[in-house]
C-alpha cells in the first residue's frame, strides 16, 4: 500500500515537472519570503529573461536569507513583502544605520515612486560620536521636531531637505511601480511575462498559468476504490501524526516539570546545613489560616500573613507556579540562607511540596518604604532624622551583600518596594528574585537579559555601551532610591505643575549646582544640611559610567560624614557645551533608557 502511494506521488511529482520547466518558477530567498516573480527576478536562483529588463527589479538574497531590492545609488532595502495584484513592495530599511542612505536615495529615474510624495520632511543629522555604535554612526531627527531626546556629545552634521515622511518615521514603507502594467492580468488570475514574437522587448503579453498535467498510465490505473484507500492512509497518518506530537508534548511538558522539582530538591538537599525550616503545604496553609490575610501581590506571586505555632507572625509568599522554572525560589532560598543581617529581612523557611512552593518570612508590620515616601499628602510621616537612619541602614545592608558575605550577592532589583520596615521603622531589604551570586574577585558579571524594574535599572544592564555589569549596578539603584526618599516622590512625575521638575534628579542637582536649597519640606536649616547630603550622596550614585560611582562603603562614609566635607558630584545630565536644550527636556534619562532597550 505504501509503494503504490509513492508511485502515485512519483508520477504526479513527474507531471507536474514537464509542465513547470516550461515557465520560470517563483523564487524565493527563504521559506515564507517574499515569492519573486515577473517583472521581479532573483539574482543567482533565476534567469534575468524571467523578469522585466529593467536592473531596477533585480533582486538578491543577503548573507541572512532576507530579500533585498537595489535602489539607485546602491541603496539596499528589504523586500518585506510584494503585492503583484496592487504593484506595490513593502520595504524596510536593513540592519544598517538608514539615515545615512538617505543622503544617496533618489528616485526620480527609478520606475518605484513613494504612493504619496506630497508629505516631505526636513532632517538634521547630528554625529553623536561618543555614544554610538559602529554600526549607527549618527541620530536624526526633523528639523521641526521638539527635542525630547538627550543628544549627549552631538554635533550637527548635515541638512537633509525634502525627504520622504515614511522614510523618518515608520520602520517600513512602500513603493509603487508603474511598469510593466500587469495589474488587469493579475486581477484575471493570470500572469504577465515578455512577449516572445520579435516586438518591443519591454512588451508584455497575459497567460494562463497551466495546472500540472496528470500520467495517463498512472490515471488509468487508479479506481475509486483505490482512491479511497489512498485518502483514508493520508487521513489515518495525518492524526497519527497529530496523536504522536500530543503524546510527546504532555511527555515533555512532565519531564520538564519533574527536572525543574528534580533541581530544586538537589539545591535543598545541598543547603540543608543552612538550617531554614522546610514546611509541608499542609503547615502552610495552617499557617495562613488558608490564606485568609492577603498582604500584597507581585509579579511571581501572593504575600499572606501567617503565624507560626509559637504565634510568631510572618509572612508567607506562595510563588506561582506557572512563572518561571524555579529559578526565583532557588535565588531567594539561596541567598537568603547565607544572610544574617539586621537590614536584611530574614528567611524563617520555605515549602517545597510538589510542585506547590512557598517562601516564609519574618513579618514587618510597617510594610515597604514606598509607602512612607510616595505619601499621598506629600509629607514625611518619618522625618528627615529617621529618613537619613533608613538610608544609612540600606546602605550597610548592601554593602553586607556586597562584602560580608561568602559569596558576593548582587540584588539587582534595589527600590523602595523591596525596602520592609519593622516595628521601629528598621530598614530591611527583601525580595532576592532576581538576585546573582558571584566571587568577590569577580569584576563583571555575565548576563543574557537585562533584569530589574524600570526607572532603578544601571544603564550598563540596559546596553554594555556604558561598560559592565557589576555590583556598581547596585550602587545606581540605591542612588535612584535615595533621591526619591529625599523628594519624597517618584523621581518621574509628569503630574507635577512645573515642568522643570518632572524629572528630579535633574531638577535637585540644578538646585545643588546653583547653591540653592532644595527646597522640599525643609523645617530647620540641619533638615537643610541632611537633604543637601543625601541629595549629594545619591547624584555621585548615578553617574551613568559604573567607574564613576562609588562603592557602597565609601558611601556609608559620606552617608556618616558631614554634607560640607562631601565633593560635589559631576552633572549627570551634563550635554555638549554647544548643545543648549530646552527648559522643559527633563524626561531625557527615561529617553536614553528606552532608546537603549530599542537597541
Amino acid at each position: 500500500m505504501l509503494r503504490l502511494l509513492v508511485a502515485l506521488i512519483l508520477m504526479v511529482k513527474e507531471g507536474g515537472a514537464a509542465a513547470s520547466s516550461e515557465i520560470c518558477k517563483v523564487a524565493e530567498c527563504k521559506r515564507h519570503g517574499p515569492p519573486v516573480r515577473f517583472p521581479f527576478w532573483l539574482q543567482h536562483r533565476q534567469s534575468n529573461h524571467c523578469g522585466y529588463p529593467d536592473s531596477s527589479f533585480q533582486l538578491s538574497c543577503s548573507e541572512n536569507k532576507q530579500t533585498l531590492l537595489h535602489l539607485p545609488r546602491s541603496v539596499k532595502m528589504v523586500v518585506q513583502s510584494i503585492d503583484y495584484q496592487k504593484q506595490e513592495i513593502r520595504l524596510s530599511h536593513p540592519d544598517t544605520c538608514h539615515y545615512i542612505q538617505l543622503l544617496s536615495l533618489n528616485l526620480s529615474a527609478s520606475p518605484f515612486q513613494f504612493l504619496d510624495s506630497r508629505d516631505m520632511e526636513n532632517l538634521i543629522l547630528f554625529n553623536c560620536s561618543s555614544v554610538r555604535d559602529d554600526t549607527c554612526p549618527d541620530k536624526a531627527l526633523p528639523s521641526d521636531y521638539k527635542y525630547n531626546v538627550d543628544l549627549i556629545n552631538c554635533s550637527k552634521w548635515v541638512d537633509l531637505p525634502g525627504v520622504p515622511y515614511a522614510l523618518t518615521i515608520l520602520d517600513s514603507f512602500n513603493l509603487r511601480w508603474s511598469k510593466p502594467m500587469c495589474i488587469e492580468c493579475e486581477a484575471q488570475r493570470g500572469s504577465c511575462r515578455l512577449k516572445n514574437n520579435g516586438s518591443t522587448p519591454s512588451q508584455t503579453e497575459c497567460y494562463d498559468i497551466p495546472k500540472p498535467k496528470r500520467s495517463t498510465q498512472a490515471a488509468a490505473g487508479l479506481s475509486t476504490k483505490l482512491k479511497l484507500i489512498i485518502a483514508g492512509v493520508i487521513v489515518a497518518s495525518f492524526f497519527l501524526v497529530l496523536i504522536v506530537i500530543g503524546l510527546y508534548y504532555v511527555y515533555h511538558h512532565e519531564k520538564r516539570k519533574k527536572e525543574n522539582q528534580g533541581k530544586i530538591e538537589k539545591f535543598l538537599e545541598d543547603y540543608r546545613s543552612l538550617k531554614p525550616s522546610r514546611y509541608s503545604f499542609a503547615d502552610i496553609k495552617r499557617i495562613t489560616y488558608d490564606f485568609k490575610d492577603k498582604l500584597g501581590q507581585g509579579g511571581y506571586g501572593t504575600v499572606f500573613k501567617g503565624r507560626l505555632s509559637n504565634d510568631v507572625s510572618v509572612a508567607v509568599k506562595i510563588l506561582n507556579v506557572f512563572k518561571g522554572n524555579g529559578e526565583e525560589f532557588v535565588n531567594e532560598v539561596g541567598s537568603m540562607s547565607r544572610i544574617h543581617h539586621v537590614n536584611v529581612a530574614r528567611l524563617v523557611g520555605f515549602c517545597a511540596d510538589g510542585y506547590n512552593r512557598a517562601l516564609v518570612y519574618e513579618y514587618l508590620p510597617n510594610e515597604s518604604l514606598e509607602k512612607f515616601i510616595f505619601a499621598a499628602n506629600g509629607t514625611h510621616v518619618l522625618g528627615w532624622d529617621k529618613l537619613q537612619e533608613i538610608a544609612l541602614g540600606i546602605a550597610k545592608g548592601i554593602e553586607y551583600l556586597h562584602q560580608g558575605c561568602e559569596q558576593r550577592i548582587l540584588h539587582f532589583d534595589i527600590k523602595p518596594h523591596n525596602i520592609l520596615l519593622d516595628q521601629n521603622f528598621n530598614p530591611k531589604i527583601s525580595d532576592f528574585g532576581l538576585a546573582k551570586l558571584c566571587s568577590k574577585e569577580q569584576s563583571a558579571v555575565s548576563m543574557t537579559a537585562a533584569r530589574g524594574t524600570m526607572g532603578y535599572i544601571a544603564p550598563e544592564v540596559l546596553s554594555r555601551n556604558f561598560g559592565n555589569v557589576s555590583y556598581k549596578s547596585d550602587v545606581y539603584s540605591f542612588g535612584m532610591l535615595l533621591l526619591e526618599m529625599v523628594g519624597g516622590r517618584k523621581n518621574i512625575d509628569v503630574t507635577v505643575e512645573n515642568m522643570s521638575q518632572v524629572y528630579f534628579p535633574e531638577w535637585a542637582y540644578n538646585h545643588l549646582d546653583n547653591g540653592e536649597e532644595i527646597g522640599l519640606r525643609i523645617e530647620n536649616e540641619s533638615h537643610s544640611e541632611m537633604a543637601r547630603k543625601l541629595t549629594i550622596v545619591g547624584l555621585w550614585c548615578i553617574q551613568w559610567y559604573p567607574v564613576d560611582r562609588p562603592s557602597m562603603k565609601v558611601v556609608i562614609q559620606m552617608l556618616e560624614g558631614e554634607a560640607d566635607s562631601l565633593t560635589k558630584p559631576p552633572n549627570p545630565f551634563a550635554s555638549a557645551d554647544h548643545m543648549k536644550m530646552s527648559a522643559s527636556n527633563y524626561k531625557k534619562p527615561i529617553d536614553i533608557e528606552l532608546a537603549v532597550i530599542a537597541e
